[in-house]
């Protein structure tokens, strides 16, 4: 045996050079979606630690978490990168959620009839439920 046959197998034995930096692209950074995904948590969190129990039965509580989890939605689609076209909500079905959330805080506030309360509650968490699955509907679609 020879130890050319051995030398022969080695990686790169300083024949051949690494390739340049500038040909391996740096992976994308995350800093901002990180950053904005813990302010929403520190949303939720919030709401959570100040309101009492017995505020979660409340049909307002429900349109806040609502609200707050549509907001994280659009704002990854703010915050993310290399989407070929832009991916829109549907903006009058958010105008709609946000009309049915302000009256179902007023009715609350002014202590109005507590079905209209509801009612107002519910549409606007049905309008923000429908429009971020239509956003995740048109990523998906995007990406298949």
């Amino acid at each position: 045996m020879t130890i050319g046959k051995f030398t022969a197998g080695l990686y790169n034995l300083g024949r051949d050079r690494l390739p340049d930096a500038t040909s391996n692209p740096a992976p994308a950074p995350r800093r901002w979606s990180i950053v904005a995904a813990g302010i929403l948590l520190l949303a939720l969190a919030v709401v959570v630690i100040y309101t009492s129990r017995s505020a979660f039965s409340s049909p307002i509580a429900l349109v806040v978490v609502a609200a707050i989890g549509l907001a994280a939605l659009l704002l990854q689609l703010r915050l993310r990168r290399g989407l070929s076209a832009p991916v829109r909500a549907p903006l009058w079905l958010n105008v709609l959620g946000l009309v049915f959330a302000i009256a179902a805080i007023f009715a609350d506030i002014f202590r109005l009839n507590a079905n209209l309360m509801t009612i107002a509650a519910l549409g606007a968490v049905g309008c923000f439920a429908v429009s971020g699955t239509a956003v995740l509907h048109a990523l998906r679609k995007k990406k298949s």
